[in-house]
């Protein structure tokens, strides 16, 4: 069974970006926490509510996972694979109300009561110790993300043409994430060498709307594909140059597709066939249609003909 195979590696490769994520961020939301409580930083806190969310997060994307392998039923002919962009979308919204609100309350909360600063060693011992692991976790989901990345195009791209909603949801958060710890780091040392108790709340500000910002991204993402997104254009282009290649077909009026999973397409397809087919001929062009789209998109599980272009056929 190949295409079994192919799937179950599919789901391994987000799974594992996943646990490399829960791996990275669980340690680091401990040690960001004790060293927020020792030096008082704000900007250390809002990196600790940012790292626990973080971890908070990937369990969720584990039950979208978890959740999308359910086989197909009475009620989901289709499967659950729409699941996963369902989990991920409740993510999103995590991060903005739990990463970012939190941040910049806590933030605003500190710049009305700014606490002078302490010794910030070890703030820079955890945020480098952090940038490493969090570095590890994000080079993981870039390598993942780079399956579906063409020649030339940015790894922004390749989120956007992505269907795998928790590869580019911890890419999105791991990225969220070195760029808030250099936020961090940067409140503290400006605090430090200018001897201003309100850079480091600043800092836990602009993390906040940082993961807003990210929140906003992820959202947009996932909703899309949870309302039902196509393959893309170029995609549909390429398929249609199937159709169009095929000796049985006069035209193509119209394909249509939505996305059914990271690994999972519903395609419908408007043709015309030339007319007074027999119904075998037909049915082998059919056949020969399905095999050749499967062959170049081996995601496009589910094909349907329009009857109106079977019936014109056979007319």
């Amino acid at each position: 069974m190949p295409d079994q195979d192919k799937q179950d590696d599919k789901q391994g490769g987000s799974q594992k970006v996943i646990y490399a994520a829960i791996l990275a961020n669980v340690g680091i939301a401990v040690a960001k926490f004790i060293v927020a409580g020792i030096t008082g930083s704000a900007a250390m806190l809002a990196e600790g509510i940012h790292s626990a969310v973080d971890t908070g997060n990937e369990v969720l994307l584990l039950v979208g996972e978890h959740k999308s392998a359910k086989p197909p039923d009475a009620r989901h002919p289709f499967g659950y694979g729409k699941a996963v962009y369902f989990w991920a979308l409740m993510v999103a919204m995590s991060i903005f109300t739990l990463g970012g609100g939190l941040s910049i309350y806590h933030g605003v909360t500190a710049l009305r009561h700014p606490a002078p600063p302490e010794d910030p060693l070890w703030n820079y011992v955890v945020l480098g110790v952090s940038a490493l692991f969090e570095g590890y976790s994000w080079n993981v989901s870039r390598k993942e993300l780079n399956k579906v990345r063409k020649p030339g195009a940015s790894l922004l791209h390749a989120v956007h043409v992505s269907k795998d909603a928790s590869v580019f949801t911890v890419f999105i958060e791991d990225s969220t994430a070195l760029i808030g710890l250099a936020i961090a780091a940067l409140g503290i040392l400006l605090g430090q060498l200018f001897h201003n108790p309100y850079l480091d709340p600043a800092a836990s500000v602009l993390i906040g709307l940082l993961l807003i910002g990210a929140a906003y991204m992820l959202a947009r993402e996932t909703g899309a594909l949870l309302v039902g997104e196509g393959m893309g254009p170029d995609a549909t282009a390429r398929v249609r140059g199937i159709f169009e290649a095929d000796p049985a077909i006069l035209d193509v009026t119209v394909l249509q597709s939505m996305q059914l999973g990271p690994d999972e397409v519903l395609l419908t397809a408007a043709v015309q066939f030339h007319r007074g087919m027999r119904i075998d001929e037909v049915e082998k062009a059919i056949a020969r249609l399905e095999q050749a789209v499967a062959a170049a998109y081996p995601q496009i599980k589910h094909i349907y003909f329009e009857s109106g272009a079977l019936r014109s056929a056979m007319a």
